[in-house]
């Protein structure tokens, strides 16, 4: 099947590599010349475990290629993948300038009488698939009708986990009312959910609701169990505890219980605020999504009283080391990371700030410049540094070198997170620990 994929983000270049890795011939498309210069020599854009190998391999069998040209891309294209931005505007509501710009594009490029399915990859809000046909139709004229469908196709893709994801994927979500597309999408997916997982079909508006309604659900879950956490902080209960009593009832599940320093993203944040604008605008006050932004908001300087507390109000002069800058383990991905929101904090009050990533230095780099300094690893940010910040949860950072990081830092002080270590380990070694939604170690 011949695909042209629209976007070589994230969830453009995931989905067109994996769609390639079963053979369809892929070309996707970006308007960056660098870009797609880069990945036409084998250089991938973006940090995503699994990912490289893949794309390797189907670049070298020439099942995938990337182009400048949108011409080019969808002339032979029985499917046309739209992967792209849609950033929040001022009002939160999600920009679909980029979708309904190509959507235009689109008009003028399709012919009468050689039909194409144009599949919305992109999270958007209800709706944008009947304006993506309206708007190719508005540039195509009548005689394109039956000539496309459009279809919603939302992705399910977890940062880090996203080709796992895409090749085994849990359901595939399909919205649309057209025989002859399903028939299009189902011999598309057939090779993914040979297992049996189940590939739902239903109407655009539904589909495209779904994607919306998951990840404000398991933001809700997140903000949920951090205001759990600071209950057990009040209470001193331990939310550990708390954690594994109620994650063992399978009505609840074990996922998205882990209290810490907030969600981030490209995903979370903007979605849980699409929704809520969306609801106001068909007049709906979603109070409970308005409470989850809210307390994610607060959530990520949750540290930051007992940090100031510590230093007794004078960070002045302070220096402060941070392990973790990505918003979660194993991506590159910065967008609304929990640790910028403390870096900022911490700037302010004066302190000095030395970080650490294994995926996300570059960037940070990018982005923050030389407001911090930046560590070659783990413990070069500890020399010197009168606390430790663990903000992003790496597996390298769960079991480190405790006799390394009390020799580096000039306090014995550890300010986690993401409840990395055990509490009683932290009392054995003589650390000043403080988690979250648990006691503080003195």
């Amino acid at each position: 099947m011949k695909i042209a994929v629209i976007g070589t983000g994230y969830v453009g270049l995931v989905t067109g590599t994996c769609f390639a890795e079963t053979g369809n011939e892929v070309i996707c498309v970006d308007i960056d010349k660098s870009k797609v210069e880069r990945l036409s020599k084998g250089e991938i854009t973006i940090y995503e475990p699994g990912l490289e190998k893949l794309f390797l391999r189907n670049l070298k069998e020439e099942r995938l290629r990337f182009t400048t040209s949108l011409t080019d891309a969808v002339k032979d294209a029985l499917l046309i993948l739209l992967a792209l931005p849609t950033p929040p505007g001022e009002d939160g509501s999600a920009d679909l300038s980029y979708i309904l710009g190509v959507a235009g594009e689109l008009g003028r490029l399709i012919k009468p009488n050689d039909y194409k399915v144009v599949v919305d990859k992109s999270t958007v809000p209800v709706g944008t698939a009947k304006k993506v046909k309206e708007k190719i139709l508005e540039t195509g004229g009548a005689k394109l009708e039956g000539a496309f469908d459009v279809v919603s196709n939302p992705e399910f893709l977890r940062e880090g986990l996203a080709v796992e994801d895409f090749m085994k994927p849990d359901r595939v979500v399909i919205g649309t009312d057209s025989a002859r597309a399903r028939k299009v999408i189902d011999d598309l997916y057939a090779p993914f959910v040979r297992q049996g997982n189940p590939v739902i079909f239903m109407d655009e508006p539904s589909a495209e609701l779904t994607k919306y309604a998951a990840n404000s659900f398991l933001a809700t879950k997140i903000s949920f169990m951090n205001e759990i956490a600071i209950l057990c902080e009040r209470f001193g209960a331990d939310v550990d505890m708390v954690r594994r009593g109620i994650g063992s009832d399978n009505r609840i599940g074990k996922r998205f219980l882990f209290p810490g320093i907030g969600y981030g993203g490209s995903c979370f944040p903007k979605d849980v605020q699409a929704l809520v604008k969306s609801a106001n605008e068909v007049d709906y006050d979603f109070q409970i999504l308005n409470a989850v932004m809210k307390v994610n908001e607060a959530q990520k300087l949750h540290l930051m009283p007992a940090i100031s507390k510590y230093f007794n109000h004078q960070l002045k002069g302070m220096r402060i080391a941070i392990w973790g800058l990505a918003f979660k383990p194993n991506t590159d991905d910065i967008r609304e990371a929990p640790a910028f929101y403390m870096i900022d904090a911490l700037l302010k009050a004066g302190a000095s700030v030395c970080a650490f990533d294994p995926e996300a230095m570059h960037n940070t780099k990018a982005v923050l410049k030389d407001k911090i300094e930046y560590g070659e690893n783990q413990y070069a940010t500890l020399k010197d540094a009168d606390a430790l910040v663990i903000a992003t949860e790496w597996n390298e950072f769960r079991t480190p070198d405790f006799n390394k990081i009390a020799s580096n830092l000039k306090n014995k002080v550890i300010f986690d997170g993401r409840n990395l270590f055990d509490l009683t380990d932290m009392k054995e070694l003589g650390f000043y620990y403080v988690s979250v939604g648990r006691e503080t170690v003195n």
